[in-house]
C-alpha cells in the first residue's frame, strides 16, 4: 500500500523502497481518451509518467499531466526507447489507438521518416505476417532487448473494465439477442485470425467486418449498406487476448457513429472491453436509445 492507502502494481515498487519507493512507468500514446485516463490514474497513485506521445495522435493534455513528454513526430524506435531509459524507465505499456493504415500509404518511408532501428524492424525482422499481434509482439521484444519489459496499462486502471449485465434503459430485443449470439461466433473468429475484433450484423447476416479502418469506420459502413434501418454492433476481446495491448476499448465517439449509422445495440465483452468514462458514455447511450450489454455468454442472453 502507498501512503494514500492505494494499491500498486508489482511492477512499481523498486527495492528498497525507502531509497526509491516508485519506480517511473514508460508511456507510449496513441489517440484516445485511455492514455490520459492512464496518466491520471498513475499521478493519483503517486507512480511518475515518462510518456512518448505519437503526433498526430495523442492527446496534447498529456504533456501537462505526464513527468516527462516527447512527440514522436517519425517513426523513431530510437528515440522511444531513450525517451524511457533517460527517464528511469523499467516498466512501459502502451495505451490509444495507433492509425497501422499509415504503415501501407504511398510514399509511406517519406511519411514516417523511420530511423535505422525502426527500418530494421519493419523490414528485415523475420516475421511470417504483419498482423497486429505480430507487430506489437515483435516491437514489445525490441524494447526488452534494450532492458525494458512491457506491462498492461490495466494493472494501474482495472476499474475500466466493464462488469457484465445492460447498463442502459433501452433493453434488448429477442431478434437483437438472434444477432448478438450470431455475430458474437463470428468476432471470435475474426479475433483468433487477427483481422478485426468487431463485426456488425443485422438479421443474423454481417453487414461489415472490421479490418484495418477500424471499428468506427466499419460501423459507418454497415449503416450505408443497411440504409441505418437499424443493426446490432458485436465486438469482442480475441480469444487468446494479450492484455497489454489491442484490448477492445469503447468511448462516446463509438456510441456517436452507431447512432449515426443508425444502429441500435453496442454488445461487448465483459471483463475484456475497456469502457472510457462510463459514466458518460451510458448517459449518452441512454439519450441516443441505444442498448449497451457486456456479456460472457451470448446463448444466455436476459
Amino acid at each position: 500500500m502507498t501512503p494514500m492507502g492505494l494499491n500498486l502494481p508489482a511492477w512499481a515498487v523498486s527495492e528498497p523502497q525507502q531509497r526509491q519507493p516508485v519506480t517511473p512507468v514508460g508511456l507510449l500514446a496513441g489517440a484516445g481518451f485511455f492514455p490520459v485516463r492512464f496518466a491520471e490514474k498513475a499521478r493519483e497513485l503517486g507512480i511518475p509518467v515518462v510518456c512518448v506521445g505519437a503526433a498526430g495522435m495523442a492527446d496534447p493534455i498529456l504533456e501537462q499531466i505526464c513527468d516527462r513528454f516527447v512527440w514522436l513526430h517519425r517513426l523513431s524506435l530510437g528515440t522511444m526507447i531513450r525517451t524511457f531509459q533517460r527517464g528511469g524507465v523499467e516498466r512501459w505499456t502502451m495505451a490509444g489507438k495507433f492509425h497501422k493504415h499509415i504503415l501501407f500509404q504511398p510514399w509511406r518511408l517519406w511519411r514516417l521518416l523511420p530511423d535505422w532501428q525502426a527500418i530494421r524492424f519493419l523490414c528485415f525482422r523475420k516475421r511470417s505476417d504483419n498482423k497486429d499481434d505480430s507487430l506489437l509482439l515483435g516491437l514489445i521484444a525490441e524494447f526488452r532487448s534494450a532492458g525494458l519489459e512491457c506491462v498492461s496499462a490495466l494493472d494501474i486502471c482495472p476499474e475500466l473494465l466493464v462488469r457484465a449485465g445492460t447498463h442502459t434503459r433501452r433493453q434488448l430485443t429477442k431478434r437483437e439477442k438472434a444477432d448478438i449470439a450470431f455475430g458474437w461466433d463470428l468476432a471470435k473468429k475474426m479475433g483468433e485470425l487477427d483481422v478485426g475484433q468487431s463485426v456488425m450484423v443485422r438479421e443474423r447476416a454481417v453487414l461489415a467486418v472490421e479490418a484495418i479502418e477500424g471499428t468506427d469506420a466499419a460501423i459507418l459502413r454497415a449503416g450505408e449498406l443497411c440504409g441505418r434501418s437499424g443493426f446490432v454492433v458485436v465486438k469482442v476481446a480475441k480469444p487468446h487476448q494479450d492484455m497489454r495491448f489491442d484490448v477492445p476499448t469503447i468511448g462516446t465517439t463509438t456510441l456517436q457513429n452507431i447512432a449515426a449509422a443508425g444502429g441500435n445495440v453496442l454488445a461487448i465483452e465483459a471483463g475484456k472491453t475497456i469502457i472510457i468514462d462510463e459514466p458518460a458514455v451510458l448517459q449518452l447511450a441512454d439519450k441516443l436509445r441505444i442498448t449497451v450489454t457486456a456479456i460472457t455468454d451470448p446463448q444466455n442472453l436476459e
